[in-house]
């Protein structure tokens, strides 16, 4: 997909096959985090990307609009990086314009980030 992301690294975790307009939107996602991986140089790990509507609907607290299921986010966490500081890394991407504005939440473990079309923050850290 890209340099440093694989297509199995965004596969729903249930197994099940990625319909082609979600495989769409993965590899738009795929390219924006290939950005940030690029800007901090280390890896960065999805702990969730693509999620079928089952497999969201079964786990605690996720919106059922989420835009997992339309393949347009990822949680993501970077070893030795605070979510903080990941999420402050991506706002200046943003604003520089090499990152599509979209979704960000900070989390205590990890960071979502999705490509909405609009602006939206949160702050789940507890």
């Amino acid at each position: 997909m890209t340099k440093n992301f694989k297509i199995s690294e965004f596969q729903c975790k249930c197994g099940c096959e990625m319909p082609e307009d979600v495989y769409m939107n993965i590899v738009k996602l795929a390219n924006q985090l290939q950005v940030l991986r690029n800007t901090i140089g280390r890896p960065i790990h999805l702990t969730n990307a693509y999620r079928c509507q089952e497999h969201n609907d079964s786990i605690k607290g996720s919106s059922s609009n989420s835009q997992h299921i339309l393949g347009k986010a990822a949680d993501i966490h970077v070893k030795g990086f605070r979510a903080e500081k990941v999420a402050n890394l991506i706002e200046i991407l943003i604003s520089n314009g090499d990152m599509l504005q979209g979704g960000l939440g900070i989390y205590n473990t990890f960071v979502h980030y999705d490509h909405r079309r609009n602006k939206a923050r949160w702050d789940n850290r507890k």
